[in-house]
């Protein structure tokens, strides 16, 4: 962890540039004037995403903070050069003090307070309990975050199934609900919407214009894994003796860390206020445009973080496995995306006049008008291959980038946007970061999870009808 800071500290002279003088002359960068290859930084840190945990694991672990400072460096240092400061320096603030901040802070709360509490006990791993679980899971996940729900839930669900003797499908089944379908509804549920928030949609957009589209993914999701469940259950020797069981039935059944349940609430309502009051009050420091109702929200949420972190029992964090280590691994990662992927929405809305027009052309019909089914699958698939945060990013600026525009008349096309980040980040473990974590956690606990590509499998024969199925419903 202390090589990772160190080499994270590369990035210290790009953040130094927030703090440099105000009086610097901000020239606005014209998007049609940049030439394809300032994406390429951007697709870097994507790709070494994706691809360095399978193929350099050990490395990637060390070096992953080092790796993302070096792509931030690759677009700021020669964009600068070319550009000029002038240039460069609104780019960086913009993205790391208006975007990359408010973010990793909303992130790291839901993170903290969540992983504060924990459950104790030991249910039956029986159909019908099981899918209970996932279907709390998957309402608690808009409420809380995927990584909130999966990181509360994953552990009582694998002590309830693990005198059982297949329960890979139960792990698989979780992934696709509460790591990634449940978080559909609001911001807080997963991290592309709160980016969509940060841009302007409506807290409660989302859950009017999607409410049905998840009640359907989730619904049939859920009885097909009853359905699997049941026959697993039914086979003789499925469930094994009770001393073969690592952790026993017991009759007691508690929670622990009950308070974080208060501060959830009102991490709640301090993204609500801000959604929902507007002072017209702003501040202009080192460049970056401060709104009130933002600086109250992230100074809040900070403030919960801390107040769950001075009051939780250290027991409660210690039995739920609490570490420090995957929200950080969050945070060095997306400060690279969020820097890399500046010149790219730049590009994007420049629209047919930018080096991203044929992309434009894809998702658009000849007349200009999205077609929402493209939209949905071409978000969807990068989405489960190279992060749906800044996928949805990207999409949602091809789309015109404007959240009123949107919500309006585009209303179709940002719901196929929102729907296919959230919901297709669960057909790879790469696609959401709880993804992996949960795998993680069920593989220290003794379930032969799926490699790479045999849970692509399971995900290609479960989730690719039911999404053609919801494609021809709500996105066609």
């Amino acid at each position: 962890m202390a090589r990772d800071r160190r080499g994270f500290a590369a990035l210290a002279p790009a953040f130094a540039l927030t703090f440099l003088s105000t009086n610097a002359q901000a020239a606005a960068v014209d998007g049609a004037s940049l030439g394809a290859a300032w994406a390429l930084p951007f697709a870097g840190v994507l790709l070494s995403i994706a691809f360095f945990p399978m193929l350099a694991g050990a490395f990637w672990h060390r070096h992953f903070g080092k790796i993302s400072a070096a792509w931030a460096l690759a677009f700021l240092l020669p964009f600068s050069a070319i550009h000029g400061f002038g240039a460069t320096y609104p780019l960086f603030v913009h993205a790391v003090v208006d975007e990359y901040l408010p973010f990793i802070v909303l992130l790291g709360a839901l993170y903290t307070i969540a992983g504060g509490i924990c459950v104790y006990g030991n249910l039956s791993g029986s159909p019908r309990a099981n899918t209970a679980i996932l279907a709390l899971g998957t309402v608690l996940a808009s409420v809380m975050g995927t990584t909130g729900a999966a990181m509360l839930l994953i552990r009582p669900l694998l002590r309830a199934n693990d005198n059982r003797l297949h329960n890979v499908h139960v792990v698989v089944f979780f992934i696709f609900l509460v790591a990634n379908a449940g978080g559909l509804l609001t911001p807080l549920g997963d991290p592309p919407l709160f980016l969509g928030f940060l841009n302007g949609v409506g807290f409660f957009w989302t859950a009017k214009h999607l409410a049905w589209p998840m009640l359907f993914v989730c619904g049939v999701l859920l009885a097909v894994f009853h359905a699997l469940d049941s026959w697993y259950f039914s086979r003789a020797g499925e469930v094994r003796a009770a001393a073969l069981d690592p952790t026993p039935d017991t009759a007691t059944f508690s929670i622990g860390g009950k308070a974080n349940f208060v501060l959830l609430a009102l991490l709640v309502a301090l993204v609500l206020t801000s959604g929902l009051w507007r002072p017209g009050i702003a501040f202009e420091a080192a460049g970056a445009h401060l709104q009130l109702q933002n600086l109250v929200r992230d100074a809040g949420l900070v403030a919960l973080a801390l107040i769950s972190l001075a009051f939780t029992s250290k027991e409660a964090r210690a039995d739920n496995g609490f570490e420090w280590s995957p929200i950080v691994e969050v945070a060095k990662l997306f400060a690279g995306i969020f820097v890399t992927i500046a010149p790219v929405i730049a590009m994007l809305r420049a629209g047919d006049a930018g080096a991203f027009a044929s992309l434009i052309s894809l998702v658009n019909d000849a007349s200009g008008r999205p077609n929402e089914a493209m939209y949905f699958w071409a978000t969807g698939l990068l989405s489960s291959f190279l992060d749906n945060a800044p996928t949805y990013l990207v999409f949602f600026n091809l789309a015109g980038g404007d959240a009123n525009a949107l919500m309006s008349g585009g209303a179709k096309a940002l719901a196929a946007i929102s729907a296919g980040a959230v919901w297709m980040g669960a057909l790879t473990y790469i696609g959401n970061a709880p993804n992996f974590m949960v795998k993680a956690i069920a593989q220290s606990r003794g379930v032969r999870m799926p490699g790479f590509f045999g849970y692509l499998g399971w995900s290609g024969a479960l989730l690719v009808p039911v999404f053609l199925a919801a494609t021809w419903l709500f996105f066609v």
